[in-house]
């Protein structure tokens, strides 16, 4: 069994010794999914010339073979690990893209560079927890995250921590945990790379990143910058223009074609890392992320005003830092972070009244300060043992408001709140592989939320090798969690409701995975699970007879279903290479609470906005410094109604997104160059993520890279 980190090492040992171009390690591509299992056997391969990826000669390094276990922390867990070349394919995606594209989750977009949320196993977004850099950076207020303001350029490494394997990560994951994390450079130098990007819509994409790292100390900036006016042309479904004769009689009808109205936006990210590795055990990291947002809400497709008559924009600043020290012994660790986030975020809906003048309707505040502490110990029994023990600490500030709203008497209502809330979580864990084919596992957490607490959350995994003949691992595991309900939930003026109860639930998880391949020429890899969740006591807002909306516990659901994922390398011969990876899912997520009255026609029906079935297909053609990627994903039909109703706006129907990307790679004597063009919803597809929120067509993106060969020859 190969343990990866070890071959990395040894890898790099040799490069240092001998500075050659490498060309990609063909045995060590092989690993089964969701479980870091390195078993395919590797042998030397005899030293030859061959192209990188800049198109420049060099040799191939023989393999370096490393026997190990499997990773103890990560017995029996059901993950999912984005390849750097997904997460780095352009600067343009965010999270969102790359959710959509690389994994079984549903990404609920509200348009392009809008809000984008994740349902996770049939849940909703509040229920899978994410993490970055070990902080949970879910909103207080809403309990979810947009994926849109995620830059896939700013994470190096980005997992999905399915069902309960999130116990292991944090509390209220009923759908799962998404970790994301920054990484120091492995390079000593000076690096410095810079790419723009001008797509349709008038769009303008830029990235500069500069690195510098010796012995001890790394240090990297990364700074993107979009911005566009959106103005994308879309076939309005929602509306029907008529053609008449002479007679005005009616001779055909037909959907318009119309432009995205007011849906421009800014967005800038700052990244600035600073790592220092004393080289004798002790690790520290200071990762800062500086974001500001300028967006304007596009208006529906139902909206037939004039866009001039509006104005609807959010703007956002948030900074998020975290300051880590990891001191490392060869059997023990001890990890302290502490960090801080602030949220500004300002919502401004104006519209004419008739006269000109535009009159503030909304003006929405909210300022939320997050304070954040960890400390994590992990001792290691021999090679076969593992204990860990984790205490995470956030307090929340929040203050919302609208400063517009005025009562009749002439006072200013109040709409809004001004909280705080401290939650502590803490868990035990211990890892335990009695033999080479049997890992075991225990996790053991506590959450406190405010003056509220839930029971014990235990989880329990288990996995095994049935058979070193294929890697063929089995897994299963259990878990209750809870969550607690946001400050939204609970606070919110008017609508909030302070009595309302903890969502609670058991998840199930069962699969197997495999792991095959010949030496050089391919690797297979793959896995099949099954989920069950029961979730109690769901929240979710319901209009009241006072004329606003408030939460209730009204839903039992449950959620159940399978996913498949395949990975697949080959090796083509005479420098061309093929790469494909896939996932299938089939997420059924059932109402099985009691009707709330006689009309009430949700009970046995599908969440809305759950698709019951969904896909992805990625494959990339490389041929020395070529690269052809076509990404292909699928979901099936989703209801917009608790009822299931099947009337045009009840649902909403199935559709398939397919990109197509080509790369061209140019090695300079001063310089590394690319060039990338990029044509997205290639067979210009026309669909809606959510209602009345209009999609873009076929649209196109080019991107040109230059990194300086800065000191090196």
């Amino acid at each position: 069994m190969k343990n990866k980190q070890t071959v990395k090492d040894q890898v790099m040992k040799r490069l240092k010794e001998k500075p050659i171009m490498m060309k990609i390690i063909r045995g060590v591509s092989l690993w089964v999914v969701g479980l870091p299992l390195w078993i395919a056997p590797a042998s030397a391969q005899e030293s030859r010339p061959a192209d990188n990826a800049q198109g420049k000669r060099g040799i191939a390094i023989p393999e370096v073979t490393i026997y190990g276990n499997r990773p103890l922390k990560e017995i029996g867990t059901q993950q999912t690990r984005f390849d750097s070349l997904a997460l780095k394919e352009n600067i343009s995606l965010s999270m969102a893209d790359v959710l959509t594209f690389h994994s079984p989750i549903f990404v609920k977009n509200y348009g392009r560079a809008t809000l984008s949320t994740v349902a996770f196993r049939g849940t909703s977004p509040s229920h899978t927890q994410v993490t970055w850099n070990g902080m949970k950076i879910n909103n207080p207020m809403l309990g979810m995250t947009d994926f849109s303001m995620i830059p896939s350029y700013f994470i190096d490494q980005a997992s999905l921590l399915h069902g309960t394997s999130s116990v292991n990560e944090t509390g209220g994951g009923l759908g799962g945990a998404v970790k994301l994390s920054t990484q120091p450079t492995m390079d000593e130098g000076i690096d410095l790379q810079y790419i723009q990007g001008i797509g349709s819509f008038r769009t303008l994409d830029e990235f500069l990143r500069l690195r510098y790292g010796n012995n001890h100390w790394k240090a990297s900036t990364r700074i993107v910058y979009s911005s566009s006016p959106n103005d994308y042309t879309y076939r309005n479904h929602d509306r029907k223009e008529n053609v008449y004769d002479e007679n005005m009689n009616i001779l055909y009808q037909y959907y318009p074609k119309e432009k995205n109205r007011s849906g421009s936006f800014k967005d800038f990210h700052l990244l600035q890392e600073i790592y220092y590795d004393s080289r004798k055990g002790d690790r520290v990291g200071w990762n800062t992320w500086f974001l500001h947002s300028n967006r304007e809400l596009a208006m529906l497709t139902v909206d037939h005003g004039n866009e001039t008559d509006f104005e609807n924009r959010q703007r956002e600043e948030t900074l998020r830092s975290v300051l880590s020290w990891d001191h490392l012994r060869e059997q023990w660790k001890l990890g302290v972070k502490g960090g801080y986030i602030h949220t500004w975020m300002a919502y401004d809906y104006k519209r004419d009244l008739g006269n000109g003048v535009m009159a503030q309707m909304t003006r929405s505040r909210s300022n939320i300060h997050t304070f954040y502490g960890e400390v994590e110990s992990e001792y290691y029994i021999g090679k076969r043992g593992l204990l860990s023990a984790q205490l995470t600490g956030h307090q929340h500030l929040v203050e919302s408001k609208d400063k517009n709203i005025i009562q009749q008497d002439g006072n200013k209502a109040v709409v809004g709140y001004r909280k705080g809330r401290a939650e502590l979580s803490a868990a035990l864990s211990a890892r335990w592989r009695p033999t080479d084919r049997l890992g075991l596992s225990a996790v053991v957490r506590q959450e406190n939320y405010g003056n509220r607490s839930t029971p014990v959350i235990p989880a329990l995994f288990v996995d095994g090798v049935l058979s070193e003949k294929g890697n063929i691992v089995a897994k299963a595991s259990i878990s209750r969690n809870y969550r607690f309900p946001t400050l939204n939930d609970l606070y919110f003026l008017p609508g909030g409701n302070p009595l309302l109860r903890n969502e609670s639930g058991w998840s199930y998880d069962a699969g197997v995975s495999f792991a095959v391949g010949r030496k050089g020429v391919y690797a297979l890899s793959g896995s099949a699970n099954w989920f069950e969740s029961y979730i109690k006591d769901w929240i979710i807002w319901l209009p009241t007879t006072k004329g606003f909306f408030s939460p209730d516990n009204i839903k039992d659901v449950h959620a159940y279903g399978v996913e498949l994922k395949a990975d697949g390398d080959m090796t083509l011969g005479k420098g061309w290479q093929l790469a494909m990876h896939g996932t299938f899912s089939w997420t059924p997520s059932i109402n099985e609470g009691e009707p709330r009255s006689p009309a009430d026609q949700s009970v046995g029906k599908q969440l809305p906005y759950v698709p019951e079935y969904s896909a992805t297909l990625t494959g990339r053609l490389s041929w020395h410094s070529w690269s052809l990627l076509y990404k292909w994903c699928y979901y099936s039909q989703r209801y917009t109604m608790s009822s299931n109703d099947n009337s045009l706006t009840g649902k909403l129907p199935p559709y398939f997104m397919s990109n197509l990307t080509i790369e061209k790679g140019f090695s300079l004597h001063w310089a590394d160059l690319s060039l990338k063009g990029v044509i997205n919803n290639l067979f210009n597809e026309e669909y809606l993520s959510v209602l009345s929120r209009p999609m873009p067509g076929i649209h196109f993106e080019i991107f040109i890279g230059i990194t300086p060969k800065i000191g090196k020859k």
